[in-house]
């Protein structure tokens, strides 16, 4: 638990669990479906193991996370406490949409976004067989976080790194600012095409079939204030 704020109020109380520093990241993890100490990490790259396993201990011990084992299989699943918390990270992330518009270039993480992009595959949506698509970022500064290939089947997605060896089905290539607002919300996946912000290449019917093989954020359609009129 974190510093105590010394109050009976319900608020501080929940705050002292909650209010530490990338607690209810992990928690929205958890409520996006991942398990594994693995998959909790993809979603939250930028922060270390140790520190992880901390907070992954910190929810366990305060009932929110439950440590299922079985040989050396683990899993951290949501309890009941922790599930009540589904409506409170969506409000957050419903406000931050609304009234937190300004993006930095420290924001920008491609591991991030081929993590929630992996995760928000339409299945049914992707030809049959495999579809390999390829995202280059060609303004990302680390080489080695430059390109990523997404690996689709009806059965489900994988993300990865490195080259999976397999024939690439359609390539995207654009700034990764633009990827991520588009994966926001913010711009069409059409807009930025007809404006050239993002290019792809592969067969004309994959390329128009793209976008519609990914079901973007969970919070792309929530509406934006005009901010420059409340002001």
């Amino acid at each position: 638990m974190g510093a105590s704020y010394y109050q009976f109020c319900p608020v501080a109380k929940a705050m002292e669990l909650l209010d530490e520093r990338w607690t209810l990241l992990i928690i929205r993890e958890l409520l996006s479906g991942s398990e594994r100490f693995n998959e909790v990490r993809r979603g939250v790259p930028r922060m270390s193991p140790t520190l992880l396993s901390k907070r992954l201990n910190q929810l366990v011990r305060a009932g929110v996370v439950e440590k299922r084992v079985d040989g050396n299989d683990v899993r951290y699943v949501l309890t009941a406490a922790g599930e009540e918390l589904r409506p409170v990270v969506d409000a957050l992330a419903v406000w931050g949409v609304r009234w937190v518009g300004e993006l930095g270039d420290r924001d920008l993480d491609p591991r991030l976004l081929m993590w929630d992009m992996r995760r928000n595959v339409d299945c049914g949506a992707v030809p049959d067989g495999r579809t390999v698509v390829l995202f280059t970022f060609p303004d990302v500064a680390a080489a080695r976080e430059r390109h990523w290939w997404l690996v689709l089947t009806p059965g489900g997605a994988d993300v990865c790194d490195v080259d999976p060896g397999f024939e690439v089905s359609v390539t995207v290539t654009g700034e990764l600012r633009q990827m991520v607002l588009i994966w926001r919300g913010d711009v069409g996946w059409r807009d930025a095409l007809r404006a050239g912000a993002v290019e792809t290449r592969g067969p004309e019917a994959l390329r128009r079939a793209l976008p519609g093989w990914f079901s973007l954020s969970p919070f792309a359609d929530v509406p934006r204030p005009d901010r420059e009129a409340i002001r």
